[in-house]
């Protein structure tokens, strides 16, 4: 028996299809997407500035933002590219900030060496003096404006309301408003591609935002890192607190690039982001989000972790003698 469609609750859309910005307000919650064309020279440049040094990716869009603000609390939280650059490594990668190689360095080396010298190989490196594969574990930040007593805390693994609610999400709600936003992509010199884009959808009874970082250097690996955010507007008996709250889900995947193609002759799979995130998180944990797999980075970012920020109202203070 097909189930009815939850009410549509009050709300107000501002902006048409196709214009830079554009909002909704609802249940208390005013949530904003601008998306503008890629970066020009000059911001760049001054993206660069603020990063210290950091080359730029190829396609900057660093004037694309979603901005999520919950009036009784004071909560503001955004996703911008300079923000996520921020989290992109410089300087040489160490342990744990999972450094790759270019696959075809070790031969495209022994191309360039006589075929019975004498002359040893180099040890290959990385080439650059930053992630090159801009691998960011950004999922964006509170504002300056943000109310500042509020916290990320873990979650509780016995509250129910404590995670994102799959079931409910992969049903047919009406969508109210919905925003995709590139925050910047590379093809990362002919080697592959690094991706990160911002979903949001905001139905009759919740909000959903969905930050994915694809990389995939070919011959070498591929690698998510996706944060999910999650909030009802309507308090779940189930919960263990009457304060309403936001779940924040973080995963990290990555594997060999050639282990687990369903066709190893048919690479074009492999520009989907969706299909690379299907594979990675269908294998088991022991190979996708172990630091220390074989053929690993031993990338920190693999795993999961699960945070709530409960959105309590700010308490004023009374200064002494007032």
């Amino acid at each position: 028996m097909a189930t009815s469609s939850p009410p549509i609750p009050p709300h107000k859309l501002k902006g048409a299809p196709g214009d830079p910005t554009t909002s909704i307000e609802i249940q208390g919650w005013t949530i904003k997407s601008t998306s503008l064309p890629i970066s020009n020279a000059t911001e760049i440049d001054e993206m660069q500035e603020a990063l210290h040094g950091l080359p730029i990716p190829e396609m900057p869009f660093g004037n694309n933002s979603i901005i999520l603000r919950h009036g009784d609390s004071g909560w503001e939280y955004s996703l911008t590219a300079l923000a996520a650059l921020s989290g992109v490594k410089l300087g040489e990668p160490g342990p744990g900030d999972g450094g790759v190689k270019v696959g075809y360095a070790k031969e495209w080396m022994q191309s360039r060496l006589e075929p019975n010298s004498e002359t040893p190989m180099p040890e290959t490196s990385p080439t650059k003096d930053y992630d090159w594969t801009y691998t960011t574990t950004y999922p964006g930040k509170e504002t300056a404006q943000s109310s500042p007593h509020l916290k990320w805390t873990p979650a509780d693994p016995e509250d129910p309301t404590h995670c994102i609610p799959l079931a409910q999400l992969s049903r047919r709600d009406p969508i109210l408003y919905y925003a995709e936003i590139l925050l910047y992509e590379d093809e990362l010199h002919d080697n592959g591609s690094s991706r990160l884009v911002v979903r949001l959808r905001v139905m009759p009874t919740c909000l959903f935002l969905l930050t994915r970082l694809t990389v995939r250097v070919d011959g070498v690996v591929f690698r998510t890192f996706d944060t999910r955010i999650f909030h009802a507007f309507e308090a779940d008996a189930q919960s263990s607190s009457t304060t309403p709250h936001v779940v924040r889900e973080c995963s990290g995947w990555e594997a060999p690039y050639d282990a687990h193609l369903p066709n190893p002759n048919d690479l074009t799979p492999l520009t989907d982001a969706n299909f690379i995130a299907q594979v990675l998180t269908q294998l088991p944990k022991s190979v996708s989000q172990n630091q220390r797999a074989k053929g690993g980075t031993g990338w920190r970012g693999l795993g999961t972790r699960v945070e709530v920020c409960h959105l309590k109202p700010g308490v004023e203070t009374v200064p002494d003698g007032a």
